[in-house]
């Protein structure tokens, strides 16, 4: 009998870990950490595991890594992926579009439209399981492959019952920078949407407006290389052979709480020279720490959602397309919501251990 369990990752924006049993092996999908400071991975969900499964490089679904390389497991995950695991990693590499077999289960793995070298990983036991990891179909910088068919599905619901589409994020955004004077910092992680929003600002305002700090220019010349983004991508290449350009109105750094990195470099120095808040500016446009939040209450920051997870209507199409009879609304507070939404026409599991 093979089972899926939620360990991690449902009732709040936490880390991510499910348990899969196939009935003849234990593995745990994603290890995160995060991406709050409180939320830790924990070593417990570790006991039984013969090897783990990584879905892309966001710390909340890889920020634990480090304790399975301890553990001495295998891990699996994309080239791309791997990079950001311990150097020590015992990695086995999954294709960011394909199948894997194992010990007699087909592992199929398709990009998904939301980090570089990130993957959906659909397993074949029972009439299918889908676990999505982070998503995204509006995405004009990462490729989305479709997956197949699944009876159980473990989705992403990061933005809840939430279904405002990208075009209108864009609006809001756009609206926002008008009214502001000065140089705008944008928080990302480079591997996320950094190219994306360099893209959009480059066309909007031109090549000579945006800068891209040497982490975020290094992931993106890596993205380029990879073949695992739109053909659109290629048009920021100009921006990554530029050396300093700290005059630039738009600035494009890692970390993505501006709470390290050249993000950080930034904020630190404008509020020391009085700049922060008056003419310098933090945009942030995904999930905000503690320290972010503290930067956009009191010291000139802003938010203005920038959709790399999908609306309501994108995870109704998701489980009607899987043909999916059951659901879990991963990494949302409330996800109790869920049982009285009617879009889905599949049933909604939480905690429970559910049988494939």
């Amino acid at each position: 009998m093979s089972t899926i369990t939620i360990l991690s990752g449902i009732g709040d924006k936490g880390p991510a870990a499910m348990r899969l049993d196939t009935g003849r092996h234990r593995w745990l999908l994603d290890c995160g950490f995060g991406p709050e400071a409180n939320a830790t991975f924990d070593p417990d969900w570790l006991i039984g595991i013969d090897a783990v499964f990584v879905t892309h490089d966001h710390i909340d679904h890889i920020g634990g890594a480090a304790y399975a390389v301890e553990a001495g497991l295998p891990i699996y995950a994309t080239r791309r992926t791997a990079q950001a695991l311990p150097p020590s990693a015992q990695v086995i590499a999954l294709p960011e579009q394909g199948e894997t077999h194992l010990d007699g289960i087909c592992l199929t793995t398709g990009r998904n439209g939301h980090a570089l070298g990130g993957v959906w990983m659909h397993f074949d036991l029972g009439a299918g399981l889908l676990y999505s990891g982070d998503w995204s179909e509006e995405s004009q910088w990462f490729a989305f492959d479709e997956p197949p068919e699944a009876a159980t599905a473990i989705i992403d619901c990061s933005y809840h019952l939430s279904n405002v589409p990208q075009s209108q994020r864009l609006q809001d955004l756009d609206a926002l920078i008008d009214d502001l004077g000065g140089q705008i910092l944008f928080p990302v992680p480079p591997s996320g949407r950094a190219g994306e929003l360099a893209l959009h600002l480059m066309q909007r305002f031109g090549p000579e407006a945006v800068l891209l700090d040497p982490e975020c220019c290094n992931s993106l010349r890596a993205a380029l290389r990879s073949g695992g983004v739109a053909p659109r991508a290629q048009e920021i290449a100009p921006l990554l052979e530029r050396g300093p350009l700290d005059e630039a109105r738009f600035l494009i750094c890692d970390t993505p709480n501006a709470d390290g990195g050249a993000a950080w470099a930034y904020v630190r120095a404008w509020r020391e020279s009085g700049r922060l808040g008056r003419d310098a500016h933090v945009i942030f446009t995904g999930h905000m720490t503690a320290h972010a939040r503290g930067i956009e209450a009191v010291e000139g920051g802003y938010f203005r959602r920038w959709n790399v997870h999908p609306p309501l209507s994108d995870q109704i199409a998701m489980i009607r397309r899987l043909g999916a009879k059951r659901y879990a609304p991963a990494f949302c507070t409330m996800p109790e919501d869920y049982l009285v939404e009617e879009g889905f026409d599949a049933q909604v599991f939480l905690h429970e251990t559910v049988e494939l």
